[in-house]
């Protein structure tokens, strides 16, 4: 029998306060929740290596993803490329995804101190001393790992190639 897939990844998006309480069960059960967050306007490999490598830090991988109103205002007003229902859809189709959920704030902080991840997570051009969440994370027994990028994919640069095309 086929998947539905539809309702696979709509199970897969949550409000901040129905992913608070899921959390709440999948640690219950043990499970070891990573947490990482981004705009993925444009998702490009080094997204995808990104958020496996943060998958395999865990057994549950959560995604706060900016809202298009979040990423205008920390990308310009050009930005989102792809609105925020085609981000969402997009992110929670990836089978290491578990959870993906929005936020609009100008950072993921109330989510995180909501969700209380084991593992903090952000890419290589941040240090834990610029990690928001960081010091909350670590105050409740969970760690900060810093992954490196994937040298020579950034959504910025496509936008640039398909306008210098």
């Amino acid at each position: 029998m086929k998947k539905d897939i539809k309702q696979t990844l709509t199970q897969k998006i949550f409000s901040k306060d129905d992913l608070v309480a899921q959390s709440k069960i999948w640690k219950a059960e043990g499970k070891k929740i990573v947490f990482t967050n981004g705009c993925f306007d444009i998702v490009h490999p080094g997204h995808i290596a990104y958020l496996s490598d943060a998958a395999n830090l865990g057994d549950i991988l959560i995604i706060g993803l900016n809202t298009d109103q979040s990423v205008c205002k920390l990308k310009g007003e050009n930005r989102p490329i792809n609105n925020e229902f085609s981000r969402t859809q997009l992110i929670a189709s990836m089978f290491f995804v578990d959870a993906v959920v929005l936020f609009s704030e100008d950072t993921p902080l109330d989510l995180i101190t909501a969700i209380k991840p084991d593992v903090l997570v952000k890419g290589g051009d941040y240090n834990l001393d610029n990690i928001v969440g960081a010091k909350e994370t670590l105050a409740n027994g969970g760690e900060v790992k810093v992954l490196t990028f994937l040298p020579g994919y950034s959504s910025t640069a496509i936008i640039e190639k398909i306008k210098n095309t």
